[in-house]
């Protein structure tokens, strides 16, 4: 089960998003005064659009597609990460990941228990 199952109860984006870098990219808005971190999967006004677009992103990359003990909520445009991770090299990883999605402010991985 990926990210975005898991954490939200969605399927994939039937079509791909695009990628800049390697990262994931909204859908061109719906509307143009959406803010970055309101972004939904499809350019929709969406509450938790940055979280789940971080969710997307994480199910795109093999290294922590299988992450199961980790979750992503946002505050504004700061990326939150709660949970467990294996290794430090893993927390960076979904850092690096989650902070090059587009809107993404910060990410806090300050409930991140590493090794456990």
């Amino acid at each position: 089960m990926g990210w975005l199952q898991r954490l939200f109860g969605l399927e994939k984006p039937q079509t791909e998003p695009a990628t800049v870098e390697g990262y994931s990219v909204p859908a061109e808005p719906q509307d143009p005064g959406i803010p970055p971190e309101r972004l939904g999967l499809e350019g929709e006004y969406d509450d938790s659009g940055l979280a789940k677009r971080v969710a997307l992103a994480f199910d795109q990359n093999p290294e922590v597609a299988d992450l199961d003990r980790v979750w992503v909520a946002q505050t504004g445009s700061t990326v939150v990460l709660k949970g467990d991770v294996p290794s430090q090299e893993q927390l960076d990883k979904l850092v690096d990941i989650a902070s090059g999605v587009y809107g993404a402010g910060e990410v806090q991985t300050n409930q991140v228990s590493v090794g456990a």
